[in-house]
């Protein structure tokens, strides 16, 4: 019998601490209509951080817990944890593997996915795939979470976009879907755009490369517009191909939580209404790999979201890494 993976809950923490656009404007006064400009161009009008003592496991555990606790089921219950940050604790050990701990879920295997915001998305299909495959695996935690205010530099106006957050989803498997199909692309040119790019094997810390800010995350080169523009439809139309569904047939599509006029002009490429696709970087910020989690458990807890409805997810970071999925809530 076939095993199809099935979203059977989700959950969700904003952190305490809000950061709107006013301070920011505070903050920095050298640059007086930078934070009007962005606001205009992204849709962001605010966001909330962790305390400064936190660390990106932390952030993950609140939401971890409800998603758990919506199931039904206890962190013992739980069989693998599936994380997708680009912020993480450490370079190593994994987050996933701290973020076990500290949910006392002593029966889980663990591993993290790190591709940026397209995280969320590939680890469901990740998911989904051993689910398919293992009788043995019963419920499956897939985690995304954002902490990448803490590795910026605080002047930097970047940090505009950076909001602190994380989002889950149990996976289990059913006799249908469920889990419809995945689609993945990718750009390596990009790579040098936007990253950390020092503390790796590439560039290892020293001295100086920490007080020159290479250990902060930095944006070297903006990426083309187009990368979403043209990424997303392509993303969205080989879901819909390989999956054997129409846009019709969509009911919600959820993408990275960047800029709401590239969403825009992406649902008016696909000739699907603005008003399928749910955003929340007016209210959080850009939450990163938490991003699309997020986002679908506040169309859920909105009721924009039904059982049966079916939802594409398409998310894209750094790296350049693109990823969807496509899935019947059920």
């Amino acid at each position: 019998m076939a095993r199809y993976a099935r979203i059977v809950s989700t959950g969700r923490f904003v952190p305490p601490i809000e950061v709107p656009n006013a301070a920011l404007k505070a903050r920095w006064p050298q640059f007086p209509d930078f934070v009007d400009k962005m606001e205009a161009s992204s849709g962001i009008r605010t966001r909330f951080y962790a305390p400064e003592d936190w660390a990106t496991s932390d952030v993950a555990l609140p939401a971890a817990r409800q998603a758990i606790e919506r199931a039904g089921l206890t962190a013992a219950d739980i069989d693998l944890i599936i994380l997708g940050t680009d912020s993480p604790d450490y370079v190593t050990p994994a987050t996933s593997v701290v973020l076990q701990h500290k949910l006392g879920a002593k029966n889980a295997g663990t591993f993290d996915v790190g591709c940026a915001c397209a995280s969320f998305p590939t680890g469901l299909a990740t998911g989904a795939g051993l689910l398919a495959t293992n009788p043995a695996l019963k419920n499956v935690l897939v985690v995304g979470v954002y902490l990448m205010h803490k590795l910026a530099d605080p002047n930097d106006p970047m940090v505009f976009f950076y909001g602190d957050g994380a989002g889950a989803a149990v996976l289990q498997a059913g006799d249908e879907p469920g889990f419809i199909n995945s689609a993945m692309q990718a750009g390596g040119e990009y790579a040098k755009h936007w990253g950390i790019f020092a503390g790796g094997t590439a560039e290892p810390a020293t001295v100086e490369n920490v007080a020159a800010g290479r250990t902060t995350v930095k944006m070297a080169e903006r990426y083309p517009p187009e990368i979403n523009h043209e990424g997303w439809p392509r993303l969205a139309r080989r879901l819909a191909k390989e999956g054997g569904f129409t846009f019709a047939d969509v009911d919600q599509i959820i993408f990275t939580q960047v800029r709401k006029p590239s969403i825009d002009l992406v649902m008016e490429d696909l000739g699907i209404p603005v008003e399928k696709a749910h955003t929340i970087m007016e209210k959080w910020g850009y939450t990163g790999s938490a991003c699309i989690p997020m986002a679908l458990d506040d169309a859920l807890e909105q009721g924009k979201v039904k059982k049966g409805d079916l939802v594409v997810m398409i998310g894209s970071g750094v790296g350049y890494n693109q990823a969807g999925v496509a899935f019947r809530m059920t």
